[in-house]
């Protein structure tokens, strides 16, 4: 494990067969895609303080508790923009989540009197995918897909050659939540930029896990979630609003905001433009200590720890007769999210082994990407079994992941 992360990812809970009742079995969560397990110990303890000194909504005193409130919301965006290298703080728009965020970029994109061209891709998740589908329905928007290729990378060169006058953004899942798969924004980025086209990146697996420059990627809008690879709880996200382009992205839920509250309009200044009503000021609390902690780790420290976790599964299942896993071969253009399939097995059995029999808990299925799963043919096969890293794995726990493969492969085989 890397020197400075605190401590490991299994843990241990009672063994429910009532005949073994007091056997501990060990659990190793690699499920960390759909939300990071454990949080860092700073992340428990600032939320338990919030609920134990303050208890307070941001903007709605002018007591201690309400003013030390919105100086911990306050704090959380500064730390983002110091993570993703932003422009200003409160260009960090508070969300309930991904899906939240990914909602306010793309629909408030859309002015329902015009008709616009959009670009998207095939290895995007249902949070780009559905929406964009309603627009469609709607008649608001033409899509563009872009494809991948079998690794699931895309040319940045499809997109420049996509785009057209009346293209109004384009939205990129920037890591695969199935393949591992992480895109090249830097130059997508630049791309839209020198075309004039906004550019939406979906962050979702990307942040807290690779370094994301929003200035440097020239992106305009970026969406992620706070209970991922930020370490904060369920029911946070965020967005990153480039400045200027407030001026173009609706807003579409108003209320209070406890701003100008003698208005009876939304405020047009960031962030209460975009944040009406209470905050979640507990996950606040809680995400802003995950950034921190993701701060003080060193955002490179972390990345190359995974790309360790990454090396030693490649190393692992490579030989593993029988078993495939997708996306690309190697280090490089991956975070450590692999989906596989295993001969003999259906995904939804394979997870149920792993679990039973090693306490690796992962997760089987379509991983709500339908497309990415068409492409690689396992739509209507029951998808694929998903191990995903986070930063409190250590190759060893990798290790022991791909020897439980390894041993279900050969028990299958002799069976």
């Amino acid at each position: 494990m890397a020197p400075g992360i605190p401590y490991n990812n299994s843990f241990e809970i009672m063994n429910e067969n009532p005949t073994n009742s007091s056997h501990p079995v060990r659990r190793l969560y690699m499920d960390n895609s759909a939300t990071s397990f454990p949080k860092p110990p700073a992340v428990l303890e600032a939320m338990n303080r919030y609920a134990t000194s303050l208890g307070a909504s941001a903007g709605r005193g002018m007591y201690l508790e309400a003013i030390e409130t919105g100086r911990l919301i306050t704090e959380c965006r500064r730390r983002l923009c110091k993570l993703f290298h932003g422009e200003r703080p409160e260009h960090f728009i508070f969300t309930l989540n991904c899906s939240g965020a990914l909602n306010l970029a793309i629909k408030g994109m859309v002015d329902p009197a015009r008709r616009y061209h959009t670009i998207c891709t095939h290895i995007d998740h249902n949070s780009i995918l559905r929406q964009m589908n309603a627009l469609v329905d709607a008649g608001l928007i033409e899509q563009t897909r872009i494809p991948v290729d079998q690794t699931g990378l895309l040319d940045p060169d499809e997109i420049r050659r996509a785009i057209r006058p009346d293209t109004r953004f384009v939205a990129v899942t920037h890591a695969s939540n199935v393949t591992g798969t992480l895109q090249p924004i830097h130059e997508i980025g630049q791309i839209c930029r020198e075309r004039g086209v906004t550019f939406i990146v979906d962050a979702a697996q990307s942040a807290g896990h690779v370094p994301i420059d929003v200035q440097a990627d020239c992106i305009d809008l970026l969406a992620a979630p706070g209970h991922k690879g930020l370490f904060g709880p369920q029911g946070t996200g965020m967005l990153y609003i480039r400045p200027g382009i407030e001026s173009i992205l609706r807003p579409f839920i108003q209320g209070g905001t406890g701003s100008i509250s003698e208005q009876d309009r939304q405020p047009d200044f960031l962030p209460d433009k975009y944040e009406p009503g209470s905050h979640n000021a507990i996950g606040l609390a809680g995400l802003s200590a995950g950034v921190q902690w993701i701060l003080d780790q060193g955002i490179e420290k972390l990345h190359q720890h995974e790309i360790g976790l990454i090396r030693m599964f490649i190393d692992g299942a490579g030989s593993i007769e029988g078993l495939r896993y997708f996306g690309p071969q190697g280090v490089r253009n991956r975070v450590g999210v692999f989906s596989v399939r295993l001969e003999g097995f259906e995904p939804v059995e394979l997870a149920a082994v792993l679990e039973s029999h090693y306490g690796v808990l992962t997760r089987p299925g379509l991983h709500c990407a339908p497309l990415i799963h068409e492409a690689m043919g396992t739509r209507l096969i029951g998808g694929a079994t998903r191990f995903s890293f986070g930063a409190f794995l250590s190759v060893q726990d990798v290790k022991y992941a791909t020897d439980a493969l390894a041993e279900i492969a050969m028990e299958a085989v002799v069976k």
